[in-house]
C-alpha cells in the first residue's frame, strides 16, 4: 500500500511507462477495433440520446481497472462504466487510498458516429490532489501527459498555453444545453457578448487539450464528474492554465463545486470567463 505523496512520486518515476503502456494497450484491444464498425447491438443510451455507451467503453474500463490496479497495489479505481452501474463506488474518490479516475471512451458520441474527437483520460488522485494525468486520443495516435510541477507534454513536446492573443474574441467551449439546470443556462449566457465566441463543446479531454496546446482559450463547464475534468484539468494547470468555479475557487475532483466552472489559458482569463458566468462581467 502507497503510505505517502513522497512515494506516489517515486511510483510515477518508476511507472509512468507502464500506465502508458497500459492505456495505449486498452484502446488497441478495445477501442480501436470497433471504431467505425459498431454494430446497433454495442450501443446503449444511458440517460438519453446524448449520453451513449457502447462495448468499447465497458471493455476498455475493464481493461485498465485490472491493469492499474495491478501497477499500484493498494489503489481503487472509479471509472465512469462502474460509477453507472453502482453510483456508491464514487464515494472512494474521498478515501485514503490513491485513485485512478477513468475514462474509458470520452466523446463517445464522437466514437459512435465515427468522428476521431474521442479520448480516453486516466488520472491519479490522492486525497482530492491531482497527481498525474494521461489523455490518449487513438484515432489520432496523440497522447498527453502531466505530472504535478513537472510539467505537461504532448507526444513528448512540453506544453505552454500562453495568454489569448491580444485583440481577438475569446474562444470558449461550453457545455451542451441539455446537461444545464435553468440557474446554469442563465450563467452560460453571460458569454454571449462582446469579445468573447462560445461553442458547443465536444470531447471535454480534448477540450482541455487544446487549452494546454493554446488552440482554445477556456471551458464553460456545468457538471462535475470527475472522469471529464480530472486528467484535463491537470494538464492545463501543468501547462501554466487556471481553473475557477463561481466562488472564485479552484475546481475540486472530490465534489461540492459552484458551477458552471472554467479552466482557461492563464489566470487572467480565468477570472474573466468567471466573471462573465457569475454576471459580474460585460454584457
Amino acid at each position: 500500500m502507497i503510505e505517502d505523496t513522497e512515494t506516489i512520486d517515486e511510483f510515477l518515476a518508476r511507472h509512468s511507462a507502464d500506465v502508458e503502456e497500459a492505456v495505449r494497450k486498452a484502446a488497441a484491444a478495445e477501442i480501436m477495433p470497433r471504431f467505425r464498425q459498431l454494430g446497433a447491438h454495442e450501443v446503449d443510451q444511458k440517460n438519453g440520446p446524448h449520453d451513449l455507451v457502447t462495448d468499447a467503453d465497458r471493455n476498455a474500463e475493464l481493461y485498465l481497472t485490472q491493469a492499474l490496479a495491478a501497477l499500484l497495489p493498494g489503489s481503487v479505481v472509479v471509472g465512469e462504466e462502474a460509477v453507472h452501474a453502482n453510483p456508491a463506488t464514487y464515494e472512494a474518490i474521498q478515501g485514503d487510498a490513491p485513485v485512478w479516475i477513468v475514462d474509458p471512451v470520452d466523446g463517445t458520441r464522437q466514437f459512435v458516429h465515427g468522428d476521431d474527437g474521442f479520448c480516453t483520460l486516466v488520472a491519479l488522485v490522492r486525497h482530492g490532489v491531482l497527481l498525474a494525468s494521461w489523455t490518449y486520443a487513438p484515432a489520432r495516435d496523440q497522447l498527453a501527459t502531466a505530472v504535478r510541477g513537472g510539467g505537461a507534454f504532448l507526444d513528448g513536446e512540453r506544453l505552454f498555453a500562453g495568454p489569448p492573443e491580444p485583440g481577438r474574441d475569446l474562444r470558449v467551449a461550453t457545455s451542451h444545453p441539455d446537461y444545464t439546470t435553468d440557474e446554469q443556462k442563465r450563467a452560460l449566457l453571460g458569454l454571449w457578448t462582446d469579445g468573447v465566441a462560445p461553442r458547443a463543446c465536444g470531447s471535454a479531454g480534448l477540450e482541455y487539450l487544446a487549452i494546454a496546446r493554446g488552440e482554445l482559450d477556456a471551458t464553460a463547464f456545468s457538471w462535475e464528474a470527475a472522469w471529464d475534468h480530472a486528467a484535463g484539468l491537470l494538464l492545463v494547470e501543468e501547462a501554466g492554465g487556471a481553473h475557477l468555479t463561481l466562488d472564485g475557487g479552484p475546481f475540486r475532483v472530490t465534489g461540492g463545486n459552484s458551477l458552471p466552472f472554467t479552466a482557461a489559458r492563464d489566470a487572467a482569463t480565468a477570472r474573466r470567463v468567471a466573471a462573465l458566468l457569475s454576471g459580474a462581467g460585460p454584457r
